[in-house]
C-alpha cells in the first residue's frame, strides 16, 4: 500500500443547529497532518456530529473547516477527499470481500480490474490477502473491522475517519484492533480523527485527544498531559478515576505552591488558583498504602470495600479526607474489610483542578 498525502484539519468556531438544539457550539481545534486525534466524549457531547462535520455528512451552521489549504466548508462528503469507518462497517452482505473493497473505486470510475487490483492492495495493507473471496459474514468481528478500513483506504483519502470503530468487538480485540489502527496510520503517514467514549482506548492510540462536553472543547491536550493535569472536575472525572478532594494552597512562586492534604503536604503547579481552599484531583494509583499501624506522616483509613481484579486490588477506603477509592498492585498480600491502613500519596498522580 502506497504512502498518501496527509492533511491538517483546522476547525474554526464552527457550530451546527438542529432547529433549537445546538449540537456544536463554537468549536476551534486543529490537527496536525500525519497525526492520529481522538475526539472523546460521553453520549450527546457533539463528537459523532463534529466528525460528520469533517466529512461533509453534515453541514455547519457556522463557522469554517479547512482540510490542507483547502476550505471545504461549502463541498459535500464526496469532494473532500475523506473516508469514514463507520461503527456498524456497514459492508454489503451479498458482495464478497473484494467486491466490498472494490466497490468505492467502481463508483469513482475505475475499470473494473484497476478497482480489483487496489481492492486486493488494500486487503494485503490490512492481512487480509487470502480472504478476498469470502463473505463478511463468513469472517469474524475483528477481520470484518479491517475490511471496512480497507475500504476507506482504497480511496486514497487524506482524511481517514473512525466512528466508534471498536463497540462490537470484545475487551481482546478491542486492544487488538486499536493497536492495528495505531500502527497502520504510523505506516501510512496519514492523517487519523477517530471518535470515541472510550478513554482507555484513547489514551491508548492517540498523539492528542480532544475531550467534548455539552457540545463544547473542554480540554485538549497529549494523551499524559489530560491525564496527569486536567482542568476540571470534569475531564478529570472522564479520563478516568479521580478522587476528588479538599486542600488549601499556598503559593511558593509564580509557578508552584504547597498544598496541604489532610496532613500531608505536597508541592504542585498552582496552575492560577488563588491561596486557600482549593479542588485536588487524586487518582486511584497515586494513593500508597501501608497495612498495620500509622505512622506520623500518613493519612488514617479502613478499608470498606475490596475487590480483586486479577492484575490489581480496588478498595474503597474510608479516611480523614473522605472516602477514597484506591488501586494496587499488591495483588499477592489483599486487605480485608475492616482493616486499618497508613495511607501516602505519590509524587505523580495529583493535581489541581477548577471545580
Amino acid at each position: 500500500m502506497t504512502e498518501r498525502r496527509a492533511a491538517r484539519i483546522e476547525l474554526a468556531r464552527v457550530t451546527k443547529q438542529y432547529g433549537a438544539v445546538t449540537a456544536v457550539r463554537d468549536v476551534s481545534f486543529t490537527i496536525a497532518a500525519g497525526s492520529l486525534v481522538t475526539v472523546l466524549g460521553p453520549s450527546g457531547c457533539g463528537k459523532t456530529t463534529t466528525l460528520r462535520l469533517i466529512a461533509g455528512l453534515e453541514t455547519v451552521t457556522a463557522g469554517r473547516i479547512l482540510i490542507g489549504d483547502d476550505d471545504v466548508t461549502a463541498l459535500g462528503a464526496t469532494d473532500r477527499n475523506v473516508s469514514m469507518v463507520f461503527q456498524s462497517y456497514a459492508l454489503f452482505p451479498h458482495m464478497s470481500v473484494l467486491d466490498n473493497v472494490a466497490y468505492g473505486p467502481r463508483v469513482a470510475g475505475r475499470s473494473r480490474r484497476h478497482a480489483a487490483e487496489a481492492a486486493r492492495e488494500a486487503l494485503a495493507g490490512v492481512g487480509l490477502a487470502e480472504l478476498g473471496d469470502r463473505l463478511p459474514s463468513e469472517l469474524s468481528g475483528g477481520q470484518q473491522q479491517r475490511v471496512a478500513i480497507a475500504r476507506a483506504l482504497v480511496l486514497e483519502p487524506r482524511v481517514l475517519l473512525f466512528d466508534e470503530p471498536l463497540s462490537n468487538l470484545d475487551a481482546r480485540l478491542r486492544r487488538q484492533m486499536r493497536e492495528e489502527i495505531r500502527a497502520l496510520q504510523q505506516r501510512l503517514g496519514i492523517t487519523v480523527v477517530y471518535v470515541t467514549h472510550d478513554q482507555e482506548e484513547a489514551l491508548g492510540v492517540s498523539d492528542r485527544i480532544i475531550v467534548m462536553n455539552h457540545a463544547v472543547v473542554a480540554q485538549e491536550g497529549r494523551p499524559r498531559d489530560l491525564y496527569e493535569s486536567p482542568d476540571d472536575v470534569f475531564v478529570a472525572g472522564f479520563m478516568g478515576e479521580a478522587n476528588r478532594v479538599k486542600g488549601m494552597l499556598q503559593r511558593v512562586d509564580d509557578r508552584t505552591g504547597k498544598v496541604t492534604i489532610g496532613g500531608l503536604t505536597r508541592t504542585l503547579p498552582h496552575r492560577g488558583l488563588a491561596d486557600g481552599s482549593v479542588d485536588v484531583a487524586i487518582r486511584p494509583e497515586a494513593i500508597l498504602i501501608s497495612s498495620g499501624d500509622t505512622a506520623d506522616g500518613m493519612l488514617r483509613g479502613t478499608v470498606s470495600q475490596a475487590a480483586y481484579l486479577g492484575s490489581r486490588m480496588e478498595y474503597s477506603i474510608a479516611s480523614e479526607i473522605g472516602e477514597l477509592f484506591v488501586t494496587s498492585p499488591a495483588v499477592a498480600m489483599p486487605l480485608a474489610p475492616g482493616a486499618t491502613v497508613g495511607l501516602t500519596l505519590a509524587t505523580h498522580g495529583i493535581t489541581l483542578i477548577r471545580p
